[in-house]
């Protein structure tokens, strides 16, 4: 079992993925209830995302997990579904536009070794939820481990200056625990920094390839 309170890897920019696609889908009647609980950024929304923070959600539910969002008392960017939930294998939710900032750690909180110990982590960073009840009996999924690392792939295939992956433990002791001491956070790690699994798609690769042989074209809207 490892101590959640040092989950944290940094993400090398010359290893920064081309491509890495995402099975999302939003949760039901979830985006316009979003906005209600979460807040403008204060940086940039693309320039100004640093962090990816982990967190569990304690409970055994995707539901429970998203009436807090409803209920407007916090919010994270995605939701990891539980083995025993239908969606398990198939997609992650998304719970939280990520141009917003979700509320998923407390304001005062901070560390010196993510972006110099900056505070008001939430308007640098995107959250994500894995459904998991934090006790024994209760295995995170070789699912839910890949699933959330795909995650963080896409995010740091999108975002330039995103460089860190921590747990809420580690920038909250105090109140919080998760991911939890059961959490797999090396083996999270090695999937997020192995790019065997990345295939930038066929279309993608021959638009590409075109890019690079025909000459620019003048274009009509040059400002």
């Amino acid at each position: 079992m490892g101590d959640p309170t040092t989950y944290h890897f940094d993400l090398d920019p010359a290893l920064r993925p081309a491509h890495a696609s995402l099975e999302e889908r939003w949760w039901p009647g979830i985006r316009d209830v979003a906005l209600r609980a979460s807040s403008a950024r204060i940086y940039d929304p693309i320039l100004g995302v640093r962090a990816v923070v982990i967190h569990a959600t304690a409970g055994g539910s995707s539901a429970g997990a998203a009436s807090v969002i409803f209920d407007g008392k916090a919010s994270f960017h995605w939701l990891v579904p539980d083995e025993d939930e239908p969606q398990h294998g198939a997609f992650v939710w998304a719970t939280c536009h990520e141009a917003r900032a979700a509320w998923h750690v407390r304001n005062s909180c901070s560390h010196p070794a993510i972006w110099g110990g900056r505070g008001r982590i939430n308007h640098w960073s995107l959250g994500i939820e894995v459904v998991n009840r934090q006790v024994r009996s209760d295995d995170f999924s070789d699912w839910q481990v890949e699933a959330t690392a795909q995650i963080v792939r896409y995010a740091w295939a999108k975002y330039p200056n995103l460089s860190h992956v921590v747990s809420h433990a580690m920038l909250d002791p105090v109140r919080r625990s998760d991911p939890g001491s059961l959490f797999p956070w090396e083996r999270f790690r090695e999937v997020v920094l192995d790019a065997r699994g990345d295939v930038v798609p066929e279309l993608v690769a021959e638009a590409a390839e075109l890019e690079a042989v025909m000459p620019s074209a003048p274009f009509c809207m040059v400002v």
